[in-house]
């Protein structure tokens, strides 16, 4: 194995490793989830050399410079306001989720018409539109950091798999029979970090774990009392965290589909879930109104998020962690502070309820997508 180069990952932060064997060209992560800018980072280096054999002597400096620009990174202050860039008449019908893809250049619509849309961020220009599901497309998300693949879920009970740059349907994981599908509709839906296995959650109260190649099913999470109404997996895709029309949000783990944790403390459906990129926070948003940021190692309730006048139906942290931004049957869209639950800014403009929103790579921009037909790009 030679080591050619390195590449520097901010968000989370980590270092990519490019090396060569066997002739070909391959890649592997060094994940400094933990780091802080107080890491001693000599210290941090040297963990690294004992576990990775790429890392040298005469690389150590190397990461180490790479270690103190992640930090350097880390330490810079958030104050960006965020101002209403354009609106795009998107669908016919109103939009039901949003979605960047890694370098936020495009990003993808789903919409009650049926149809989920390709965009580009700088133009607003139509790239692409993905046709073929029966019923409303609800959920979608690239394979990101890939972005060569689109996944949509559908009240038709299925799940399509795409082609980005083509638009062409590669495959339909269909829910024909209880063995590899759903038996009602799919609502949610997320990709591992590697994009080999996707996370499907239903109204049929459960959640499957589906391999992405082989296009079956390797596990059905079963605990939920409620609709499933979001699944998420964590960075390092050990752990798996769902939303349920229960009031409750839980934490599974990936590998075994055991159920870990349950967080309580909405008074109503849990509408939306999601960890931070770290995997070391879970915000979960509700009809009560209220969002929630739970720490994922204690599952204590860290802080709640009060401020909108009706049900969250949407809820996501800013890439560097600091932020937490949710979409409200209000109209509205709020940026809140995550250590102090304060309500940084209010984002107006939408006519009717907004029903997602989403943060680019580098959480510099905003997408809302409403009820009103339109989605708005915020910088």
């Amino acid at each position: 194995m030679k080591l050619k180069r390195f590449l520097l990952r901010y968000y989370p932060p980590g270092i990519i490793l490019e090396y060569e064997k066997g002739g070909y060209l391959r890649t592997k992560s060094i994940d400094l989830l933990d780091l802080t800018p107080e890491t001693n980072p000599d210290e941090l280096v040297a963990e690294i050399r004992q576990s990775e054999p790429l890392i040298t002597e005469s690389r150590a400096e190397q990461v180490k410079h790479l270690v103190l620009r992640l930090q350097q990174k880390q330490g810079q202050q958030n104050h960006h306001r965020f101002c209403f860039c354009k609106e795009l008449k998107a669908h016919i019908l109103p939009l039901t989720n949003v979605a960047f893809d890694k370098s936020g250049s495009r990003f993808i619509t789903g919409s009650y018409d049926r149809t989920c849309r390709v965009w580009d961020t700088a133009s607003g220009t139509e790239l692409h539109m993905l046709e073929g599901h029966r019923n409303v497309v609800y959920a979608i998300t690239f394979n990101n950091p890939y972005g060569d693949k689109i996944a949509t879920g559908s009240f038709d009970k299925t799940c399509k798999l795409w082609c980005a740059e083509t638009g062409k349907c590669f495959h339909t994981f269909r829910g024909h029979t209880a063995e590899i599908g759903h038996t009602a509709e799919v609502l949610s839906l997320c990709f591992n970090t590697v994009g080999n296995q996707l996370v499907t959650g239903s109204f049929d109260h459960t959640v499957a774990i589906w391999d992405v190649a082989a296009g079956r099913r390797v596990h059905t999470l079963i605990g939920h009392t409620g609709e499933i109404s979001n699944v998420q997996f964590n960075w390092d895709c050990s752990l798996i965290v769902t939303g349920s029309m229960d009031k409750t949000s839980k934490l599974w783990e990936a590998v075994s589909g055991k159920c870990v944790a349950t967080l309580v403390g909405h008074k109503e459906e849990v509408l939306d879930v999601c960890f931070d990129l770290s995997g070391q926070l879970i915000a979960t948003a509700s009809a009560d109104g209220t969002g929630r940021v739970f720490s994922a190692t204690t599952h204590q309730c860290r802080v709640t998020l009060e401020g909108h006048d009706g049900e969250i139906s949407k809820i996501c942290f800013s890439p560097q962690g600091s932020r937490v931004l949710t979409a409200s049957s209000d109209k509205t869209a709020r940026l809140w502070d995550v250590q102090s639950g304060v309500c940084l800014q209010v984002l107006e403009g939408h006519t009717d309820e907004i029903f997602s929103c989403v943060f680019n790579y580098e959480g510099d921009t905003i997408l809302t997508g409403s009820k009103d037909n339109t989605c708005r790009v915020w910088f």
